[in-house]
């Protein structure tokens, strides 16, 4: 595997543990949180259809954010692995779109 890939998936979980401390912290609500991200989720959504990529590198763009989606919206307890969280956006794929 690229060591770039190993290091995305680093950042997500790193990122995905901040997001969900700011909400046991009440900083942010589960609400924000998802607004926030379906935001990002749509920019990259127009951004790919601006840029005539393949739907394939459109999916590479909106794995991220679908992976911050789903990440923060598990119920407490430990942390999900990225291969769990990976699966489970797997599962869910087409019935974002």
């Amino acid at each position: 595997m690229n060591t770039a890939n190993l290091q995305l998936e680093g950042l997500l979980l790193a990122v995905s543990n901040l997001i969900e401390m700011l909400r046991r912290k009440g900083l942010v609500t589960q609400q924000e949180i998802e607004e926030a991200l379906h935001e990002a989720l749509g920019a990259a959504r127009r951004d790919a259809d601006g840029r005539n990529i393949s739907p394939a590198q459109g999916a590479g763009m909106e794995f991220p954010i679908r992976f911050l989606l789903t990440a923060t919206n598990l119920s407490d307890g430990p942390p999900q692995t990225f291969s769990e969280v990976a699966a489970m956006i797997g599962e869910t794929r087409d019935q974002d779109k």
